[in-house]
């Protein structure tokens, strides 16, 4: 079957409430102010550039297929991730621009971009490169949520680099990103197929009761990780990511996270 998506040519891109130029600076015909400014060139430019650093926004994209077709299938585990940050954080998902359901909003006082291309799944490249290529945004900055056939069921997996692995959506990233492969992924493990089941046939497959109450689980998981990611650094979210033990006991999948345990007894003594 033959899937395609057809997108006008000349795209505008909006506004979205950031600025990213330089401060101006008026001239004065007073010698003593220009020799001040002369003098202080270096310390400006220094400063200036911190600022645009600081001001730079994350880019949160997960990976999946657009259409009621593909919803709650494992392939768009990454369409779920970014739709429960955007839940969680109060961030609206209405725009279309770059080729997908684009928001905007703070991860405490973070500047965030979340991004599901609207591209299917092996063209996920071209949407993630325009919003890199227009918003300067360093590669430490961009993270991709995707789906991994190689991790076990609802497990997460945080790297700061890496190859596609395999998968088409990566591919494509990699590819429109100029072959870079320096930029943080978060892996949401769906297993692997049954018996001698066709993966892409399994991809496209939705969860069982059993295994949506397990994934929900890990959905919160992976919010929590993608909080201290963008609020306390890369190290201390892989630590966190690290720690989410999951044990079986009388047939039901227990959470055991002492990272979270502490976040939510921190939580609920500052709201007493």
């Amino acid at each position: 079957m033959n899937i395609c998506c057809c997108w006008v040519s000349s795209m505008k891109f909006p506004y979205l409430g950031w600025r990213f130029s330089r401060p101006f600076i008026s001239l004065s015909s007073s010698s003593r102010v220009m020799s001040i400014q002369n003098s202080s060139s270096s310390l400006a430019s220094i400063s200036t550039e911190s600022k645009e650093k600081e001001s730079s926004p994350w880019l949160i994209v997960g990976l999946g297929n657009p259409g009621k077709k593909f919803a709650a299938t494992r392939h768009n585990v990454g369409f779920e991730m970014v739709d429960t940050i955007a839940e969680a954080e109060g961030i609206s998902m209405s725009t279309v621009s770059f080729k997908a359901l684009f928001g905007k909003g703070f991860i405490g006082d973070v500047p965030v971009i979340l991004a599901k291309p609207q591209t299917y799944m092996n063209s996920s490249g071209e949407s993630v490169g325009a919003i890199v290529s227009y918003y300067k945004i360093p590669p430490k900055q961009v993270l991709v949520i995707f789906d991994d056939l190689d991790l076990p069921f609802a497990k997460l997996r945080l790297l700061p680099k890496g190859g596609h692995g395999g998968h088409n959506g990566m591919k494509s990233v990699i590819n429109h990103l100029k072959g870079n492969v320096g930029f943080p992924r978060l892996r949401i493990g769906i297993g692997r197929p049954p018996g001698k089941m066709d993966p892409v046939a399994f991809v496209l497959r939705t969860f069982t009761k059993q295994e949506r109450e397990e994934l929900n689980f890990t959905l919160q998981d992976g919010l929590e990780a993608v909080r201290i990611l963008l609020l306390e650094g890369f190290d201390k979210s892989a630590t966190f990511v690290n720690s989410a033990k999951k044990i079986k006991q009388m047939g039901s999948i227990i959470v055991v996270n002492s990272s979270r345990a502490i976040a939510a007894e921190r939580y609920a003594t500052e709201s007493a």
